[in-house]
């Protein structure tokens, strides 16, 4: 499991200069959605590559929502001992966590697991991050349109001339 997260890591740190974040995108794509009606043909041939671009972005944030979910199973399992009082005093030292004081029962650990800040913190990451895969793969459908929405505007053009 610790080889995955590390093979993970060094993807999106490779990446990581390549990221974008959700409002990024959104002007991006407002820029590129745009057609316009003077030259579709040159819409159409630029579609292939509309798809790379775009594509590529979806294969990278969904390297790093892999490298988030497994980030997040793997905080879960130390704060789960964490709140068991079995983490060791130099994981707490590393972690920068003080000791819990408190016993808690087994079946109230996910009360306090769920409502710790790391866990809120890192799930928010894995929801913003599951925001932009959705937003990517909704360019990327319309991508894959966009040839039929350039056909019928060339049909409308057409029909407008009387052809």
């Amino acid at each position: 499991k610790r080889k995955l997260i590390s093979v993970l890591g060094s993807m999106v740190k490779y990446q990581n200069g390549l990221m974008m974040q959700l409002d990024e995108l959104f002007e991006l794509w407002k820029d590129d959605s745009s057609i316009d009606r003077t030259e579709l043909g040159e819409a159409s041939t630029n579609i292939p590559k509309l798809h790379y671009k775009y594509y590529k972005h979806y294969a990278q944030e969904r390297l790093t929502l892999k490298k988030l979910e497994a980030e997040y199973k793997s905080l879960y399992k130390d704060k789960w001992e964490y709140y068991q009082g079995n983490l060791a005093d130099e994981d707490l030292k590393e972690r920068n966590w003080d000791p819990f004081q408190l016993k808690v029962l087994k079946s109230d650990l996910s009360t306090y697991i769920d409502s710790d800040k790391d866990i809120i913190n890192h799930m928010y990451k894995i929801e913003y991050q599951k925001e932009k895969i959705d937003f990517l793969d909704s360019v990327i459908r319309n991508i894959n349109n966009r040839g039929f929405h350039i056909k019928n505007a060339i049909d409308w053009e057409k029909f407008k001339v009387g052809i």
